[in-house]
């Protein structure tokens, strides 16, 4: 743990990747899905031009720490001409690898003129995208994939917004043979209600990270306050077997925006990962600071598990 009993720790030289340090005129780069790729941290970040249109564009880094190489142009652009979706932007990709396929799954939010959705392309070397196209349909957001099938299924986790006042937004899971069709809805983590810190609207993080202990769910939850919505990041624990199944959810949040970049930006008040990598113990999670900036915090995988379910996860 951190000097301050905290599970996740900054990184002391945050932002990790700014506007400025991009090669080309952008106006933020935030919410990086993350993936180890070749012996790098590979990110695919959410660019936003000056139009206020988003893209996605690769940085890599030997250490996943420091020293980024980022990409002079942009990795993958809207289609709009191939897929109408993609109207107004790229936004969010989250990262799996699929072993069963030999590829990478890169599930994102296309915004369209009806509202954001669910989109999922592939690839094999982060420079040519197989697109699948529109998996769930507006309003819906904050999708990952488990990075195993279960009986033969894949599995999603998503957040569908009901139209209905009040119904609030919850993570729901859902299963396909395929990657493309997608069934056997239901809600997974509700969000709370009344004056919890993830009342009212939760989503997905980071994809589900397996570990001895079941899925490990990062997630986001935003409260409404009298100066605008606050993100912060929870967690949760699915069966390894049945991710149906929640073993455990933590109470309390575990990383809060406190620094300038986290409070102060496009969006205020915002951290919001799309990404973490874990080598050797260290768990490295990569999330947008104020919709503006790319930052790094770091936490080791069995003091998360530890304070998650209790002191008996095995060391």
């Amino acid at each position: 743990m951190s000097v301050k009993g905290e599970l996740f720790s900054r990184y002391r030289e945050n932002p990790i990747i700014r506007p400025q340090d991009m090669p080309y005129p952008v106006s933020a780069v935030f919410n990086a899905g993350a993936t180890l790729f070749e012996d790098k941290t590979l990110l695919l970040m959410r660019v936003e031009d000056r139009r206020g249109f988003s893209h996605f564009t690769i940085a890599t880094s030997d250490d996943g720490i420091k020293d980024w190489k980022i990409s002079t142009r942009p990795i993958l652009l809207p289609d709009p001409g191939q897929f109408p979706e993609e109207e107004w932007g790229l936004e969010d990709a989250r990262i799996t690898f699929l072993p069963e396929l030999g590829v990478w799954a890169i599930v994102y939010t296309a915004y369209s003129r009806r509202g954001p959705l669910v989109s999922l392309a592939t690839t094999e070397n982060f420079q040519e995208f197989h697109r699948l196209g529109c998996i769930l349909p507006p309003e819906n957001k904050d999708a990952a994939l488990f990075p195993e099938s279960f009986n033969g299924r894949f599995a999603l986790l998503h957040r569908p917004v009901p139209a209905m006042a009040g119904a609030g937004a919850h993570i729901w899971i859902s299963f396909s043979p395929d990657l493309k069709y997608w069934g056997d809805h239901r809600l997974l983590l509700p969000a709370r209600e009344g004056g919890w810190w993830d009342a009212e609207k939760i989503g997905c993080a980071a994809p589900p990270l397996k570990t001895k202990e079941g899925w490990l769910v990062l997630y986001h939850g935003v409260r409404r306050t009298v100066s605008g919505c606050l993100y912060r990041l929870g967690l949760a624990l699915l069966d390894l077997f049945d991710p149906t199944r929640v073993i455990k959810r933590g109470d309390e949040w575990v990383l809060a925006p406190e620094e300038s970049y986290e409070l102060i930006g496009d969006v205020d008040k915002v951290v919001f990962p799309c990404g973490w990598v874990v080598e050797e113990n260290e768990i490295r999670l990569y999330y947008g600071g104020a919709d503006k900036c790319v930052a790094l915090a770091f936490a080791r995988l069995d003091d998360v598990l530890k304070w998650l379910i209790g002191p008996e996860v095995k060391r």
